[in-house]
């Protein structure tokens, strides 16, 4: 039996607006090297930025990113009147919804 192999990457994903986005291709682009000889694995992702969050969902009808999207929308509204209804703001208004 082969030895465990851990290895840890640092990624860079491009820059998206508000949404619901697929970013497969993004991470496995990055990773295709690194991990080319890695047939079966168990992959973590650490998002290091505080506003943005992380789901896994099919991706059979792109309908349900939409979905997703919509109803993000509708738990944390917009605050385009700029009166400050979040606590986490420290980073500027293009930090939060």
């Amino acid at each position: 039996m082969p030895g465990t192999t851990y290895t840890q990457h640092a990624l860079t994903l491009p820059s998206y607006p508000r949404g619901s986005h697929l970013i497969t291709s993004d991470i496995t682009s990055q990773l295709s090297t690194p991990l080319k000889d890695v047939k079966v694995g168990l992959l973590h992702l650490f998002l290091q930025h505080t506003s943005c969050a992380l789901s896994l969902n099919e991706n059979w009808d792109s309908d349900v990113r939409k979905d997703m999207s919509d109803s993000l929308d509708k738990i944390v509204v917009e605050d385009k009147a700029g009166k400050g209804i979040y606590r986490h703001d420290a980073e500027g208004s293009d930090d939060m919804p």
